[in-house]
């Protein structure tokens, strides 16, 4: 399995607590698996949120279907790529599409948001001082705009939900890269665009998803 090599039992007293069903790796960092986390809170999952160390990950890494992380383990089955995770536990927890083109909307949404996160993970992988300097003028100035414009018409076509006039995966997708934000590029998207504050203050009001906020580890991104 997986997982065992780097799975922490967890002791209280001289009793083992019972390894739960659902087993998530990432690095300490919300990035890529905080969506996931916020879906398995959501459906009021108990998982084993396993966080690599920089140190643990390169023998990890070769053990891992593509050296990429996140991956989620259930019932000792390992999937991988947080779209096809979040796809897959979507419909588990009523938050997917019903049909064909309600899923359409949702993935085209993501899609889009994901295109903003590589825009702003180029900035924070760029070594050149001076280039990264333009890349987070570029971005504040120009393609956070850009995306946030089309959000906001987005948002109001579909009574504040990102697609189908309702509460899907998108949101929890949006919600959990967006925290990462300012500690990758140094600029707050909610706090400089109070109708993406909203969305992610109904997210986090969420059952399950307020308790997990409240209570996940502090980290910068």
């Amino acid at each position: 399995m997986l997982l065992k090599m780097i799975y922490r039992g967890l002791m209280i007293g001289n009793n083992i607590r019972k390894m739960p069903e659902y087993k998530l790796a990432y690095f300490d960092i919300r990035g890529l698996g905080e969506p996931i986390r916020l879906i398995l809170s959501y459906m009021g999952k108990e998982f084993e949120d396993i966080r690599i160390s920089q140190e643990e990950w390169p023998q990890l890494k070769k053990k891992t279907p593509f050296g990429k992380v996140p991956f989620l383990e259930i019932d000792g089955k390992v999937i991988h790529q947080t779209i096809a995770i979040l796809r897959y536990l979507a419909p588990q927890a009523g938050l997917a599409g019903k049909n064909a083109e309600e899923n359409l909307e949702i993935d085209m949404v993501v899609g889009a948001y994901g295109d903003l996160v590589a825009d702003i993970s180029r900035y924070w992988r760029t070594e050149s001082p001076n280039e990264k300097e333009k890349l987070r003028e570029t971005i504040i100035n120009e393609t956070i705009p850009l995306y946030m414009s089309k959000f906001e018409n987005i948002l109001k076509k579909n009574g504040g939900y990102l697609a189908n006039g309702k509460l899907s995966w998108a949101e929890l997708y949006v919600v959990g890269h967006n925290s990462s934000i300012p500690g990758l590029v140094g600029y707050d998207i909610d706090e400089n665009y109070p109708f993406w504050k909203e969305l992610t203050k109904r997210v986090h009001s969420l059952s399950g998803i307020k308790e997990w906020v409240k209570n996940r580890p502090v980290t910068v991104f």
